[in-house]
């Protein structure tokens, strides 16, 4: 390979490699889920994760005024609560199916922003791809589901929704910093629910290195591949190597915690990856190359 076609292509794979990065921690962390339950495995994964990118990132080195700080402290919110739902949802539903039911929140507001006749395409077939999921109309698929799981997952969407309209608010504080912050004010609110679900517990030194190894693997390794790439990546294929998330988690689920999906389930995730891509093919261009802070994964 050329030195020119390994600068072409690295970016790329380093995005595939975050999302595979963030599919292998998120399905260790499931292993915790009989022991620690899914609050406490949340718990730890964002609190080791807040940790290790502040010590990374010093975000104490930048200051902010308040209402750079309220603007964090609300994008923080929203994030604990999308990585609570999430391992709620993933305590009653296959990985795949989570992360496709919570990719709608992303693809939901690039739409909402775009809202070109060509985005009618792309809803429409996320539409149908939830619609094969949910359990609407006597949908099969959907009823072997749990109810509560899908719930949180919906909810995990519309946090990320929020994430991501709340992240565009921090266009003046550097990105390293304002995912520091944001993870450590995510901390604050998920943490006290794993407290009540685990409570001593969490500080087994079993537990809390598996913890700080999910962490490593599913936020702090993701985030710093994903930083090296956006930088080098024009936002459509960011955006399209980036929905590929369900596809790996899904696969992911399979080989490490044998969630065997139906047909009409991986129809389903085609579907959502299929609108998310389309969405990042047909976006606009914009002014400034790199995306803003929130379209990094975030779970």
């Amino acid at each position: 390979m050329s030195k020119n076609s390994w600068n072409h292509w690295w970016p790329v794979l380093a995005v595939l490699g975050s999302v595979t990065a963030l599919g292998l921690g998120t399905s260790l962390a499931k292993q915790l889920f009989p022991v620690i339950g899914a609050q406490g495995t949340s718990a730890l994964r964002v609190g080791f994760a807040a940790l290790i990118l502040v010590c990374i990132w010093r975000p104490w080195r930048w200051p902010l005024n308040r209402q750079q700080a309220k603007s964090l402290l609300a994008f923080g919110v929203a994030l604990g609560c999308m990585n609570l739902l999430f391992y709620m949802a993933l305590r009653d539903i296959p990985f795949g199916i989570a992360v496709a039911i919570e990719f709608s929140g992303p693809l939901a507001v690039a739409i909402y922003y775009s809202r070109r006749a060509v985005d009618f395409v792309w809803l429409a077939l996320a539409i149908v791809g939830l619609a094969l999921i949910l359990p609407l109309g006597g949908n099969t698929a959907g009823l072997n589901l749990s109810a509560v799981g899908i719930a949180c997952a919906l909810g995990a969407a519309v946090c990320w929704a929020l994430y991501i309209v709340l992240g565009r608010r921090l266009g003046s504080i550097p990105s390293g910093q304002a995912v520091s912050l944001g993870l450590l004010c995510a901390a604050l609110v998920v943490v006290p629910f794993g407290v009540a679900e685990a409570g001593a517990k969490l500080l087994t030194p079993s537990i809390l290195l598996f913890g700080l190894m999910v962490a490593a693997i599913s936020s702090a390794l993701p985030y710093t591949l994903e930083m090296l790439a956006l930088r080098r990546l024009p936002p459509a294929t960011f955006g399209i190597a980036l929905a590929t998330e369900p596809a790996i988690a899904a696969f992911m689920g399979m080989l490490l915690l044998s969630e065997n999906l139906t047909l009409t389930q991986w129809s389903a995730i085609g579907c959502i990856m299929a609108a998310a891509m389309g969405s990042a093919m047909t976006r606009p261009a914009r002014k400034t190359p790199e995306p803003d802070v929130a379209a990094i994964t975030s779970n």
